[in-house]
């Protein structure tokens, strides 16, 4: 196999899975990767430097755990409300994936609930995982108070509001009043840069 010499974003996430790894080494754990947009590709690379230090670890995306349209756009679709209170199926999110990835064991979870292309419950498919399995969730808003305790670690990105589109700019906005997500997340990663990731501190004053 061909090896590719590290770059600023390959050692930024190896040092951030072996920080996660030095805290969880053993026992199951939850890491969460929360922001307005990256989240899946940040998601995908901490992964695979997970694995890289040996762990078996499973991906899934918040997007995956959505209501159904009459519920999700309730409010119409340009309400920056509805993208924040009604977009999301928490309950079937710990339910089937959360509640019995945590119990360990040879309990089965779900990884995705529900495809919103086709408005419909996905066919379930229960999957299982060692006892020391990591399990990577990326998506928006995943520190709000429905999903407090849940985590034993995120990462929170920060981004150029510019890229986003109003709706989820002032979704955003409702996140950041309620929950102050940069002081409660475990490490604040700006991602202005995509290729230089940087860690950056909460400002607790």
């Amino acid at each position: 196999m061909a090896a590719y010499p590290p770059t600023p974003r390959s050692q930024f996430f190896e040092a951030l899975a072996a920080e996660i790894e030095h805290n969880y080494g053993r026992g199951r754990a939850i890491v969460a990767v929360d922001g307005a947009v990256g989240t899946e590709r940040f998601a995908d690379d901490l992964a695979l430097s997970l694995r890289n230090t040996g762990r078996t670890v499973i991906r899934a995306r918040l997007d995956d755990f959505q209501l159904p349209s009459e519920a999700r756009l309730q409010r119409g679709p340009d309400s920056a409300e509805g993208y924040y209170f009604d977009r999301y199926d928490y309950t079937a999110l710990k339910r089937v994936l959360i509640e019995p990835f945590r119990l360990g064991g040879s309990a089965g979870f779900v990884t995705a609930q529900f495809d919103t292309q086709r408005d419909a419950v996905f066919e379930t498919r229960w999957v299982t995982a060692p006892k020391d399995a990591l399990l990577v969730i990326s998506g928006p808003f995943l520190q709000r108070p429905k999903l407090r305790g849940v985590f034993h670690f995120v990462a929170f990105l920060e981004s150029s509001t510019a890229i986003l589109n109003p709706v989820v700019a002032e979704a955003h906005e409702l996140y950041r009043a309620e929950v102050q997500p940069r002081v409660s997340a475990g490490a604040i990663v700006s991602i202005r840069e995509e290729d230089h990731p940087k860690r950056e501190f909460a400002d607790r004053c």
